[in-house]
């Protein structure tokens, strides 16, 4: 016959054996959700550019007030886009200068550049870089310095250099990323973003941390029938 305290000691077994399966569920559902927020925060680069809002700054109503000249250069103060991309999700794009030298027309400099853009899902991604350099004519935009990506459900992700082909639909670094997650971090030498977002590559010393939540305190029978058991002796 089976004792009661066997019974009880069983189910908290099973009940211990249920909860790491559900932890281990929840692992691997990271592992698959951590490359998929990390393309749809780098398309936020892609997205705002694929209709290139950069193309049109010099068509942009310009208030002469904001203009100055210099040498060979225009330079635009603190110019603003808005709107929306081609499925209605809306956008904003400012940057604290942007520079045209008329010497080499197809190069627009851009400081404190900043874009944001609302996601499918309807939440939101602010990517903040020092510099970026635009080539209307390549359709390549070079970012530098600071670049930071920001969801607004907590995630993070910070670059020092990024190279987006508009034409191609890709973003290269051959420089450390590094992504907080909501419960860990990854860590990169490279990334390779291909396939306008389809294919997220993360190359040399990858690192993957996951911080496991705390688990709750098991006042279970199962776990005080061993005690019971060792009194009872």
């Amino acid at each position: 016959m089976v004792s009661v305290q066997s019974q009880s000691y069983q189910a908290g077994a099973d009940a211990r054996y249920a909860k790491a399966k559900r932890h281990s569920r929840r692992v691997r559902q990271m592992r698959f959700a951590v490359p998929v927020m990390v393309a749809a925060a780098m398309l936020t680069i892609i997205g705002i550019s694929l209709f290139n809002p950069f193309r049109i700054l010099s068509k942009l109503p310009i208030d002469i007030g904001k203009l100055g000249v210099s040498g060979t250069k225009i330079t635009m103060d603190s110019p603003h886009l808005a709107g929306f991309t081609p499925d209605q999700r809306p956008y904003e794009l400012w940057a604290k200068s942007a520079v045209q030298d008329v010497t080499n027309p197809n190069n627009v400099e851009l400081h404190e550049l900043r874009a944001k853009v609302q996601m499918e899902d309807r939440t939101g991604i602010t990517m903040d870089a020092r510099n970026g350099l635009f080539n209307t004519k390549t359709q390549l935009l070079d970012l530098k310095d600071n670049i930071l990506l920001q969801s607004t459900t907590g995630y993070e992700a910070r670059l020092t250099q990024a190279n987006v082909d508009l034409g191609g639909g890709t973003v290269s670094s051959d420089q450390p990323v590094a992504v907080k997650l909501l419960n860990g971090t990854l860590d990169a030498n490279r990334l390779r973003i291909t396939e306008n977002g389809a294919l997220v590559r993360f190359e040399g010393g990858v690192s993957m941390i996951l911080i496991p939540d705390q688990p709750a305190t098991d006042t279970s029978t199962g776990n005080q029938a061993p005690a019971r058991d060792a009194a009872a002796k």
